[in-house]
C-alpha cells in the first residue's frame, strides 16, 4: 500500500543526459534547431494541404493529419527536454509526467494506425484507380481518421494508468529524458513480468497489426505496379508510394525495437538515443520526404509562393494607377 501511495505524489527527476554535461549543451542547440524546423516543416504541409485546391484529396487529407500528429507528438516532450537541458533543474511534476506519458503513448498509437490507413489509401489508388474517389469518399476518410484517434487514445487509457500505478518504493529518478513507459516500468520495485506481457499483447494489436496490414497492402501494390505497361506509369506509382514506405520504415524501425521489449532487456542509453531519433528525426524528415519526392506538393508550394508575390506586386502597383 505504501508503495502505491508513494507512486501517486511528488515530482519525478528526469535524468536524461545529466551524466554527460558536455553533451547536454550540444544537444540543446541541435534539438532546438531541429524542433523549430519541425514546427516550420509540418505547419507548411498542413497549410499547403488546406490552402491549395489541387491537394484536396484523400492522400493529402491523411498527410495533413500525419503532420499534425508529428507536431503534437514532438511538442509533448521536446519543450520539457529543452528546459531540462538548459539548466540544473531536471524535475517534472507527477501530473506533467502523467500527461506526457498519456500523449506519448496515445499519439504514437494513432500514428501507427494512420500509417495503415495511408497504406490502404495507396492500395485503392494503385489497384482500383477508376473507383478511387468513390471508395475514398470524404465520409470514409473522416471515419478512418476518427477510428485511428479512438483506438490510439483507448490504448493509452489502458496502458498509462497501469504503468503509473506501479509501486516504486520511493524511487523518483527516471533514467530517461521523458516519462516513457519502458523507463517507468524499470523503476518498479515489484515483479513486472505481468505488465510487460500485457504491454506486449497491446503492442501486437496497436503496432504489429497495422504493420502487417501495411506490408500486405504493399504486396498487392507491387504486383499491380509491375503489371503497368508504361515505364512512366510505373515510375509515378513507385514515387507516390515510395514516400509513404520511407516514413513507415523510419517510424516502425524504432518503435518495434523499443516497445516490443519494454522492460530491462534493452540498453538504457541506447533507448534514450532511439527515443530521441523517434521524437526528432522522424518528424523532421517526414515533410522533407513528402516534399522532395512529391511533384504535387512542390507544385502547390510554388503556386502559393507565386500567388503571394503577385499579391504584393498588385499592392505595390495599386497606388500608381490613381496618380
Amino acid at each position: 500500500m505504501d508503495g502505491t501511495n508513494e507512486s501517486n505524489q511528488g515530482n519525478f527527476i528526469l535524468l536524461g543526459f545529466s551524466d554527460r554535461p558536455h553533451l547536454e549543451r550540444i544537444l540543446f542547440v541541435v534539438i532546438l534547431i531541429a524542433y523549430l524546423l519541425i514546427l516550420v516543416g509540418n505547419t507548411t504541409i498542413i497549410l499547403v494541404s488546406w490552402l491549395d485546391p489541387h491537394l484536396h484529396s484523400p492522400m493529402y487529407f491523411f498527410l495533413a493529419h500525419l503532420s499534425f500528429l508529428d507536431l503534437s507528438f514532438t511538442t509533448s516532450s521536446i519543450p520539457q527536454l529543452l528546459y531540462n537541458l538548459s539548466g540544473s533543474d531536471k524535475t517534472i511534476s507527477y501530473t506533467g509526467c502523467a500527461i506526457q506519458l498519456f500523449l506519448f503513448l496515445g499519439l504514437g498509437g494513432v500514428e501507427c494506425l494512420l500509417l495503415a490507413v495511408m497504406a490502404y489509401d495507396r492500395f485503392v489508388a494503385v489497384c482500383k484507380p477508376l473507383h478511387y474517389m468513390v471508395i475514398m469518399n470524404p465520409r470514409l476518410c473522416l471515419g478512418l481518421v476518427l477510428i485511428a484517434w479512438g483506438c490510439g487514445v483507448a490504448n493509452s487509457l489502458a496502458m498509462s494508468p497501469v504503468t503509473l500505478c506501479l509501486p516504486r518504493c520511493g524511487r523518483h529518478s527516471v533514467d530517461h529524458f521523458l516519462c516513457e513507459m519502458p523507463a517507468l516500468i524499470r523503476m518498479a520495485c515489484v515483479n513486472t513480468a505481468a505488465i510487460e506481457g500485457t504491454v506486449f499483447v497491446l503492442a501486437v494489436g496497436i503496432v504489429l497489426s497495422p504493420l502487417v496490414f501495411i506490408l500486405v497492402s504493399y504486396g498487392y501494390i507491387v504486383r499491380a505496379v509491375l503489371q503497368i505497361q508504361s515505364a512512366s506509369g510505373r515510375q509515378k506509382a513507385f514515387n507516390t508510394c515510395g514516400s509513404h514506405l520511407t516514413v513507415v520504415s523510419l517510424f516502425y524501425g524504432n518503435i518495434i525495437y523499443m516497445y516490443m521489449q519494454p522492460g530491462n532487456s534493452s540498453s538504457q542509453d541506447q533507448g534514450k538515443f532511439l527515443t530521441l531519433f523517434y521524437n526528432i528525426v522522424t518528424p523532421l524528415l517526414n515533410p522533407l520526404i513528402y516534399t522532395l519526392r512529391n511533384k504535387e506538393v512542390k507544385g502547390a508550394l510554388r503556386r502559393l509562393l507565386l500567388h503571394d508575390r503577385e499579391k504584393k506586386r498588385v499592392r505595390v502597383k495599386g497606388p500608381d494607377r490613381h496618380l
